[in-house]
C-alpha cells in the first residue's frame, strides 16, 4: 500500500545493500536502484553515499529513512485497527525453520494453527540455526524458530521449550549396552557431526568446550546435513552420534538405534526470533501467540 520507491529505499537503507535489498525484495538489483534513483529525483538529493563498493546514508537519506520508519509503523497500525475492527485475520506468513524443528516440532504447530486460522497461508523455508537467522536479519522471513543461541541482540529471541540432546548408537555397537557415556569415552569412536552452521552442531561445540575439551581433537569421521542422514549412517554401524531426544522415538520403537544420555545431560532450547517491530501485521501476533500457546502445552514432551 506504501510508495514502492518507498519501501525499497527504506530496505536498502535497513540492510545498507542493494544486493541485499534486491535479495529481500526479490528483484534485479537495477530495479532496485532505479527506485531509489526515482526517489532521489523526487526529493532533487542524493540520499546514499556511494565510496569504494560500501553505501551510507547521507544526511537527507537518515531524515527520510526516519520518516519512512514512522510512516510503515502507522501503515501496519491501521491495518491492525481495521482488521480488529472487521474481525479479519488473514494474510501470508513465511516461517524458517530449521532442520530438526521443520522435520519434528512444526508440522503438528502449524497444523492446529491451520485449522484454527484458515484464511492465513503458512509457507515454510528450511534451513540450518545460521541461514534462518540470517533470513531473519533480512526480512527474507517473519518468524524464524531456531535451534541455536542467536548472537545478533538487534533481534527479539524468545525461549520455546528445552531440548534434550543423547548420544546414539547402532545396537552392535560397543557401547550399546551402556546407559550413560562421557563424552572423553563417546569421542573414542568414529562420530558423526552435523554440517558447518546446524544449530546441533554449534550447541555440541560448545558443550564440549565447556568440559575443557579441544573441539579441534575431535575425530569427525563424517559430516552430514540433516538428522535424518545422521541416523542412517548410525543405524548402518558407521559411527556413532548425538541427535535431539525428540528424533529418534521410531527408531527406538523399531530397536534400529540405542540411546545413551549424557553425563553431564545436554539441553538447549528451541527458540523463536523475529525482528523488533513495534506493529506488526495480526497474522503475525496471532501465530506468535499460538506458538506461545503451543510450547507451554508441550513443553514436557520428549
Amino acid at each position: 500500500m506504501a510508495d514502492r520507491r518507498l519501501q525499497v529505499f527504506h530496505t536498502v537503507a535497513r540492510l545498507l545493500s542493494f544486493t541485499k535489498a534486491a535479495e529481500s525484495l526479490h528483484m534485479t538489483q537495477p530495479a532496485v536502484t532505479f527506485q531509489v534513483r526515482q526517489l532521489e529525483e523526487y526529493f532533487n538529493t542524493r540520499l546514499f553515499d556511494r565510496t569504494h563498493n560500501r553505501i551510507s546514508l547521507t544526511e537527507a537519506g537518515t531524515r527520510v529513512y526516519e520518516y519512512a520508519d514512522r510512516i510503515f509503523e502507522l501503515y501496519a497500525e491501521m491495518e491492525n485497527a481495521v482488521r480488529d475492527m472487521t474481525g479479519e485475520i488473514s494474510g501470508v506468513l513465511i516461517i524458517g525453520a530449521s532442520t530438526t524443528i521443520a522435520e519434528y516440532m512444526l508440522p503438528a504447530l502449524l497444523g492446529d494453527f491451520k485449522k484454527k486460522y484458515p484464511d492465513i497461508n503458512v509457507h515454510l523455508k528450511v534451513s540450518n540455526s545460521d541461514g534462518i537467522v540470517h533470513m531473519v536479519e533480512n526480512n527474507d522471513i517473519d518468524l524464524g524458530v531456531v535451534e541455536a543461541p542467536v548472537m545478533n541482540k538487534n533481534l527479539v529471541v524468545e525461549a520455546c521449550r528445552k531440548d534434550r540432546l543423547v548420544a546414539i548408537a547402532s545396537p552392535q555397537h560397543a557401547l550399546a549396552g551402556k546407559q550413560k557415556v562421557r563424552m572423553p569415552e563417546l569421542l573414542e569412536a568414529a562420530y558423526i557431526d552435523r554440517e558447518e552452521g546446524s544449530g546441533t552442531r554449534e550447541v555440541i561445540q560448545d558443550y564440549l568446550t565447556e568440559l575443557g575439551m579441544n573441539v579441534s581433537n575431535v575425530h569427525v569421521s563424517m559430516e552430514l546435513g540433516s538428522p535424518e542422514a545422521v541416523k542412517g549412517a548410525v543405524e548402518a554401524g558407521m559411527g556413532v552420534s548425538i541427535v535431539s531426544e525428540v528424533t529418534i522415538h521410531k527408531e527406538l520403537q523399531l530397536g534400529t538405534l540405542v540411546a545413551l544420555e549424557l553425563d553431564p545431560p545436554l539441553e538447549r532450547p528451541f527458540s523463536f526470533v523475529h525482528q523488533k517491530q513495534k506493529f506488526r501485521q495480526r497474522a503475525m501476533d496471532e501465530l506468535l501467540e499460538f506458538a506461545r500457546a503451543y510450547c507451554i502445552s508441550h513443553q514436557d514432551d520428549s
